[in-house]
């Protein structure tokens, strides 16, 4: 019995032994005293004890009062010691993780009165991040997702967090087995402070070898398979998706590829269980195991709740019938979908805001579903005021001015998804940060919240350069899409000129050898400010002196010599003519309301003049001067979502001028040619998604020239030069021409029937003419792809298929006998150079009589798209 007492008595002290030393391994806490206190203080007996003061002693960057307040102790609180207060505060000060130790002193003892002493080591503070392993960009990536931790206290919390980013961040690019080990290195410098070295290997990237899909028998595999958009297996030509595993993206797949089953009627699909398993250290493969379930359909589908729409046209709206496949996500698009096309619109484009529309399961029989709407009308609510944010340069008037939502209407539904489109439009703003928020009142109003993020649209053209044939050229333009004329007198709105009333003003000047080009214009988009009715000027003059260049080549290369760009060779002395043009146009515009809000008018009346002498630009017309005063009527539709990277919509316009029938009324005078005639152009574009971030598009382009008179011809300018970007002949008022695009051929090399021998007449006379077509087609299909969307620089690649050509008369014109051309392209939306794009194209259908056959494989183009 003695013995036994011994052994317990024995192991109680060893135990407690274990525990006193285990709790200051971790920190836990402690009072600690000197003998001298031991006399003064019996911890045997616990005493209370009035705090007479407290000092802190080894902070060094934290302040001591907050501290104090932390630690939970006062000056002149009554303590118990030992007691848990002292234990409380320690606990305390150590779970703000700022501090590596602590302890608590008594420093004196006077009577009931203690002084204490509160002794801290601080955790060091970070003051650098070392990243090894990697190269020097991925290094300035991270750093930039890491930066804020600098300067702050070290931790466990803040080690382990940015291990975490940089593991994510390498997880995300397909690096699974990605390590990160840690060091902490104390700064012999700084006291304090402590460098953090972050070790890390990538090894290589995991892909996805296969996919095993188990449990599907009704639906093609493969379908399902695709709606895993980021996660995909390994194939030669997978480019835009590849085969790397991400974990988030594998997570959001299996979401979606039950979702899929979902809208494919398979109510109850889920997956059972997936693996992965590693075949080697590249690559790993996939086992989803999947249950269908049965397939289920819609049988009766009722409305309650609806005391102000009848029941039969909410399901026409609805336009689900019984025996449809069910499906609960093309349900709710048709609930709560596009403006005009579903339920929810048929309420709120009245003022109904608050309606709401839950589809309730009422019953399961079989196969079928019966399916009950149940609707809350809530009141009618009237927008109170419209609020702006975020723009900082556009004045408020502008975007105001745009917005279909005003004060005292009705809320409407459709009203607001136009108003976004209306202000992607402007181009002030990045369309993917418009965001509209309706706000409740108490009242039953509404207030409308916009916000907005500018971006700048300011195009600026400037290029220099020097030609021994055309000598130095030179190139400026500037193009400013909000402009504020108002404020011209005010020169702190410069900058570099007035902004913010939405106007447009553009100024461009050219000149390189004997070529000058001046243009200047200026657009007021709501003349008089309460009327989205435009009103432009603009202003031009053009002069090509031939002599001058003929001068330099003879310089350079002797009488006779050779120019690819103008056909081939020929006789310098023939060329000391010119080619001048002047003009002018005034132009008022309107939009309409009907059919809808996205058509617009305009009628422009413009007058142009233009002084030849010994001109081969135009063999119809060499020498004289003629005036061409028109009139002009332009009716268009455009619903483009975004204008540099659109996703859908169409743009389609209808272009035509009217010259006086002179002719009729004899007005006609030698040596003067008063143009007469009409033209006619149809432009149209369609976008469409086709899955995922893949965009669709089509477009057409037709062009026309009419006469009034038989025996007048038709009019030698205005005509349709097809080839190339539409650019290499300058400026479309500098030649008279009408430039259009098509990539694969040479800059206006596309002409049917007679260019052949007008190629021959040049090369035997040495002379040459671009004469152009009276009529044209030209059809193109694209499909585009985003690299990147961010507005400051919007990137994307295509790939294309187009076919054009022009006639010289009605009686050769074909429309099936096309010159056809594929290939790949990119473009680049910069906001301070407009848009900047290049292709490479093939030319199906070789010109004879041409260097290369009148094909040239790449085209550029800067400030506009190809037209």
């Amino acid at each position: 019995m003695r013995n036994s007492l011994k052994l317990f008595i024995l192991t109680v002290l060893i135990f407690a032994v274990h525990i006193v030393a285990k709790a200051q391994r971790v920190g836990l806490p402690r009072l600690n005293r000197t003998v001298s206190e031991e006399a003064l203080v019996d911890y045997t007996s616990p005493k209370d004890y009035i705090i007479g003061g407290i000092v802190v002693t080894g902070a060094k960057f934290l302040d001591p009062n907050t501290l104090i307040s932390v630690s939970g102790l006062n000056v002149n609180d009554e303590i118990k010691i030992p007691g848990e207060r002292i234990s409380t505060a320690i606990k305390r000060l150590m779970d703000q993780g700022i501090i590596e130790d602590v302890s608590i002193n008594i420093t004196k003892v006077e009577g009931k009165t203690v002084f204490l002493e509160l002794a801290l080591k601080e955790r060091p503070r970070l003051n650098k991040i070392v990243l090894n392993g990697i190269r020097k960009g991925e290094k300035e990536t991270i750093e930039e997702k890491i930066k804020t931790y600098k300067g702050k206290v070290i931790t466990d919390a803040m080690v382990k967090n940015i291990q975490n980013i940089v593991k994510k961040h390498y997880l995300d690019k397909g690096f699974r087995n990605c390590a990160v080990q840690v060091q902490q290195i104390a700064d012999t410098v700084r006291v304090n402070n402590a460098a953090l070295v972050f070790n890390i290997s990538k090894k290589s990237k995991v892909k996805i070898n296969d996919i095993q899909l188990n449990g599907i028998k009704e639906l093609p595999e493969w379908k399902v398979l695709s709606k895993m958009k980021g996660t995909k297996e390994k194939a030669p030509l997978r480019i835009f998706t590849p085969s790397k595993f991400v974990t988030k993206k594998y997570k959001e797949d299996k979401e979606k590829l039950i979702s899929f089953l979902n809208k494919n009627g398979y109510r109850n699909a889920q997956i059972v269980s997936d693996s992965i398993y590693e075949v080697d250290d590249k690559n790993i493969n996939i086992v989803l195991n999947v249950t269908e379930g049965n397939r289920f359909y819609y049988r009766n589908i009722t409305w309650t709740g609806n005391y102000l729409r009848n029941s039969d046209t909410l399901a026409l709206i609805l336009d689900v019938k019984k025996g449809d496949l069910y499906n609960p996500e093309e349900l709710e698009k048709k609930i709560n979908g596009k403006p005009q096309q579903d339920v929810s619109s048929y309420y709120m484009d009245d003022g109904y805001l608050y309606f709401s529309c839950q589809p309730i399961e009422t019953a399961i029989d079989g196969d079928s579903i019966d399916i009950e709407m149940r609707i809350t009308e809530g009141k009618q609510a009237t927008i109170n005021k419209i609020i702006l944010n975020g723009n900082t340069k556009t004045s408020d008037h502008v975007v105001l001015r745009e917005i279909l939502t005003k004060p005292g209407q009705k809320f409407s539904k459709t009203d607001l998804v136009e108003t976004v489109q209306m202000l992607s439009k402007l181009g002030y703003f990045d369309p993917q940060k418009i965001d509209p928020k309706p706000v409740p009142q108490n009242d039953g109003t509404v207030n409308i919240e916009y916000n907005v993020e500018e971006k700048s649209n300011d195009n600026i053209e400037l290029s220099g350069g020097w030609s021994g044939i055309q000598g130095i050229i030179g190139t400026f333009g500037i193009v400013f899409n909000n402009f504020a004329i108002r404020k011209i007198l005010n020169l702190r709105e410069y900058k570099p000129l007035p902004k913010g009333d939405g106007q447009r003003f553009s100024i461009r000047f050219q000149a390189n050898g004997g070529f000058q080009n001046y243009s200047m214009s200026f657009t007021e988009p709501w003349l008089g400010g309460k009327k989205p009715n435009s009103f432009s000027v603009s202003l031009f003059h053009s002069v090509q002196d031939y002599s001058k260049i003929a001068e330099r080549m003879q310089r350079l290369q002797g009488n006779s010599f050779n120019n690819p760009f103008l056909g081939g060779g020929f006789n310098s002395a023939l060329y000391q003519g010119f080619f001048r043009n002047t003009g002018g146009s005034v132009t008022y515009g309107k939009r309409l309301n009907w059919p809808d809000r996205n058509f617009n008018f305009s009628t422009a009346f413009s007058y142009q003049y233009y002084d030849v002498e010994n001109s081969f630009l135009l063999s119809n017309f060499r020498n004289g001067q003629a005036h061409d005063v028109s009139l002009g009527f332009n009716v268009s539709r455009y619903s483009l979502d975004n204008p540099q990277f659109t996703r859908s919509g169409s743009n389609i316009s209808l272009n035509t001028t009217f010259n006086p029938p002179y002719s009729l009324f004899g007005t006609q005078k030698s040596g003067k040619l008063w143009i007469e005639g009409h033209k006619w152009m149809f432009d149209a574009d369609w976008y469409a998604p086709v899955f995922g971030k893949l965009i669709f598009h089509a477009k057409g382009n037709m062009g026309f020239l009419g006469k009034y008179n038989s025996s007048t011809g038709y009019s030698p300018f205005g005509r349709f030069v097809i080839g190339g970007a539409g650019m290499g002949l300058q400026n479309t008022n500098s030649i008279g021409v009408e430039l259009i695009g098509l990539r694969g051929y040479d800059e206006g090399v596309v002409y049917e029937a007679t260019y052949n021998e007008k190629v021959e007449a040049a090369q035997a006379t040495g002379t040459f003419s671009r004469t152009g077509g009276i009529i044209y087609s030209k059809y193109a299909l694209e499909l585009r792809y985003p690299v990147s969307l961010n507005p400051q620089a919007t990137i994307f690649v295509l790939g294309f298929a187009e076919a054009g050509n022009s006639w010289g008369s009605y009686k050769d014109y074909n429309p099936f006998k096309l010159r056809r051309s594929a290939g790949i392209g990119a473009r680049v939306f910069m906001a301070a150079f407009g848009l900047l794009g290049i292709d490479y194209g093939y030319g199906f259908d070789p010109i004879p009589g041409l260097q290369n056959q009148g094909r040239k494989a790449f085209t550029f183009s800067i400030g506009q798209q190809i037209r």
